[in-house]
């Protein structure tokens, strides 16, 4: 700067220095105002709105028990497009029948499942088995069950159908069936198999050693 000696140079380059440290600082300081003034933005599909432990749920249906679950563990998601309920360490739940008496009808048990609130959906996943007390109509006896084993099913409470993609094997008084796929009324009176594979019996009772068996197993 012309005319000005080394020691007013030295004040105006410090006054320079300390007006540009100022408005360093009121940028900052403006960007973190903004910064935080800006709303946190969630994602409302995997919010969690709801979380407990150990639970017992009991559904009701025109007066009626409709079905019950208990869970170590229901997640809820509540603010998500399609709302739904997760269970994670598995569900084990019971329906009952429509009458009065409320006798137990099904029995379902899975690793994991999910229920979409909104089409009443349940999809249940991993060692998914089912147990069906059958009864004769008027009858509170149970005659016999009928058992459904599978990796995956999904059941259907608006037009109450119980169904499955993958691999299932059914125990029925008549024996063991064995298809890909089925379909079936929540009764599971009728089960179509959209693939048979076969039919086979199974004989569980003790084998009995012979006794030239066993002397020949002494001998070796």
């Amino acid at each position: 700067i012309i005319g000005q000696t080394p020691v007013d140079m030295q004040r105006h380059i410090s006054r320079l220095a300390a007006i540009a440290l100022s408005i360093a600082g009121s940028a900052t300081l403006l960007f973190s105002c903004s910064d935080k003034g800006e709303p946190v933005r969630y994602d409302y599909e995997t919010l969690l709105t709801e979380s407990s432990e150990n639970r017992t749920i009991t559904m009701m249906e025109n007066g009626h028990r409709s079905y019950i679950f208990t869970a170590p563990l229901i997640e809820g998601y509540s603010m998500a497009t399609n709302p739904y309920q997760e269970f994670r360490r598995g569900i084990d739940m019971t329906t009952f029948t429509s009458d009065s008496l409320s006798l137990i009808d099904v029995t379902i048990k899975a690793n994991y499942a999910i229920y979409y609130e909104r089409q009443k959906l349940w999809e249940a996943k991993g060692n998914v088995v089912i147990n069906k007390f059958n009864r004769s109509e008027g009858d509170t006896t149970i005659t016999d069950t009928t058992k459904v084993y599978t990796q995956q099913l999904f059941w259907d409470a608006r037009t109450k159908k119980i169904y499955s993609n993958v691999d299932t094997k059914v125990l029925q008084p008549d024996g063991w069936h064995f298809g890909v796929g089925f379909e079936a009324d929540e009764d599971l009176k009728n089960i179509h198999f959209r693939k048979y594979k076969s039919e086979m019996e199974f004989d569980f009772s003790p084998v009995e050693e012979h006794p030239d068996d066993a002397a020949t197993s002494k001998d070796e």
